[in-house]
């Protein structure tokens, strides 16, 4: 009766420790627009997406939180957090209409449209075009005076 006994508490404190050691995926706060099962490998994945697209560190779309002095993530203090949401459904939607990628809003998907292809690496996308580059002295496109000239009979 003792051998059961001990036994049947041993076995249960290998399941309660079973519990205790297993380490779940962390679980992130206030996703709107991401899958909601996003676990850590992919959400570092997107930020670091987010950062080089943009040229930008976390703190351009987090708030730093002085009291835990820590990044909050979770917080919406920073409104361009809300304007990266805004964005990521827009390429969702252009992808879906115009390159027809049904699963646009998987991470996994391989989308025709992302940050980069507007922002390029910098914070905010241009609004005009660069200024076309010199024309070299020796440029054959370029009409010499002789060729406008006409000729006459």
């Amino acid at each position: 009766m003792k051998r059961i006994l001990s036994v049947s508490i041993g076995f249960i404190a290998l399941v309660l420790m079973s519990f205790v050691i297993t380490k779940d995926e962390p679980t992130y706060k206030n996703l709107k627009v991401l899958p909601k099962k996003t676990n850590k490998k992919e959400m570092d994945s997107v930020m670091h997406h987010f950062a080089t697209a943009l040229g930008v560190r976390c703190n351009y779309c987090h708030q730093y939180n002085a009291e835990q002095k820590a990044m909050d993530f979770a917080s919406d203090a920073n409104e361009k957090k809300g304007i990266a949401r805004e964005m990521l459904k827009m390429t969702y939607k252009l992808n879906k209409k115009y390159f027809h990628v049904n699963d646009s809003k998987s991470l996994t998907a391989k989308l025709e449209i992302n940050c980069y292809s507007c922002h390029n690496g910098k914070a905010h996308p241009a609004t005009k075009l660069p200024p076309p580059p010199p024309r070299p002295q020796n440029d054959s496109a370029r009409r010499q005076p002789s060729d406008t000239a006409r000729r006459q009979p």
